[in-house]
């Protein structure tokens, strides 16, 4: 299962890598494809490129960059909630065995009991507040008794705030003075800055037993 685990995940960073997206910031969009269809595209693209570990802040920058702030919110949303459902479906293809080399056995005694009880809440406060990988989340999720409906959810309403502030940063980037630029970064660093306070207080605390 590990080795099946391996194949597919090497599958998707070698399209990744063969049709390298990237280009399209510096070349365009295809003049074939516009509107609506280049962002189902594009959201497509967006959840192969998670599963294969391409970091969401630069998908989401570009998603600003191709379509502008509202339509491509959209796209960027879809292909996160499809990149963590692929993820999650893997997950729980393949089971705790052979995921267990990837993440540690207290990660995952600790992911199981959290998102087994408390799992949309818990996964909520993974999406707004950065610190977990994007696909350390997913894999958590999918071994634990965590269903597909609050996990999905929880990651389309937990990733919209970051993931719109990403987006308006890439739409506004060629203004960086501008007020929506100046809004958005604020948006960007102050989850981080929430979550670093509580990860570091939550240290102290384990460390004061």
């Amino acid at each position: 299962r590990l080795s099946l685990l391996v194949v597919l995940l090497a599958a998707a960073a070698s399209t990744v890598l063969l049709f390298e997206p990237q280009r399209l910031l510096a070349d365009g969009w295809p003049p074939q494809l516009g509107g609506a269809a280049a962002a189902a595209v594009f959201a497509a693209a967006y959840g192969l490129c998670s599963v294969a570990f391409v970091p969401r802040p630069l998908l989401n920058l570009g998603a600003g960059a191709l379509f502008g702030s509202q339509l491509g919110t959209g796209a960027a949303l879809a292909g996160t909630v499809l990149g963590a459902g692929i993820a999650f479906g893997l997950g729980r293809v393949l089971g705790q065995d052979a995921l267990r080399p990837l993440l540690r056995g207290r990660l995952l005694q600790a992911a199981d009991g959290q998102l087994s009880r408390h799992g949309f809440r818990s996964m909520m406060a993974v999406r707004l507040f950065p610190g977990v990988p994007f696909w350390a989340a997913n894999y958590c999720a999918s071994v634990s008794r965590m269903g597909w409906l609050p996990f999905l959810l929880a990651t389309a309403l937990g990733s919209t705030p970051t993931t719109a502030a990403y987006v308006v940063a890439g739409a506004r980037a060629s203004a960086p003075t501008s007020p929506a630029f100046l809004i958005a970064m604020a948006c960007i660093a102050a989850p981080a800055l929430v979550g670093a306070v509580v990860a570091w207080r939550k240290r102290h605390h384990i460390r004061g037993r």
